[in-house]
């Protein structure tokens, strides 16, 4: 069910790997790889995910749009939209979409700031950071899983708050300190 990122990047074949799958879920795959590289026979479980696409969003008062949510098995979470990007999905188009389903507001443009792995070694997860701006209200549209509650809060705040420890969220924290180091 899971894009497989690896197979279509070629990257498997670069390097004469093995596939087997382990599980194959609605937002993420398992597999082991077996081959050489670098003329060493390896082995690597790799967790196969879609990617994600983050918005870094303001408001019109200037304040950072946020969500709170539930994290299973992490507890409620303050951290900047984002959502899996869906089967053959452009990552803009899904920071278009996530931003209104999760806060209600649409953005009039998106501006790419970076995309990292998370979790580089066993993941194929890449985020895409976008900045959203020129926004509008709209109707949130939540998955009918997600139990989302929209902050609004200062700039400066929210980099105390990631400074002093308490947002933990890795695509937040990349997002801001981009921003910060950029304006």
């Amino acid at each position: 069910m899971v894009k497989d990122d690896m197979a279509e990047n070629g990257i498997a074949e670069k390097y004469k790997m093995k596939k087997k799958k382990i599980y194959d879920g609605a937002v993420l795959g398992l597999s082991i790889y077996e081959g050489m590289i670098e003329g060493r026979n390896v082995k690597r479980e790799i967790i196969e995910h879609r990617g994600a696409a983050a918005m870094l969003a303001f408001d019109e008062d200037g304040k950072v749009i946020l969500v709170r949510q539930n994290r299973f098995p992490h507890g409620d979470v303050l951290e900047i939209p984002a959502g899996t990007l869906e089967r053959g999905e452009d990552p803009k188009e899904c920071a278009f979409r996530e931003l209104k389903e999760e806060t209600g507001y649409r953005a009039k443009t998106m501006t790419h700031m970076i995309t990292y792995y998370p979790s580089i070694g066993y993941n194929t997860e890449a985020i895409h950071c976008y900045m959203a701006s020129g926004l509008e209200i709209a109707s949130p549209s939540p998955d009918d899983d997600e139990i989302i509650t929209t902050v609004k809060m200062d700039f400066e705040e929210l980099f105390n708050m990631i400074k002093a420890g308490k947002i933990q969220d890795s695509k937040t924290i990349c997002a801001v300190l981009l921003y910060a180091t950029s304006n």
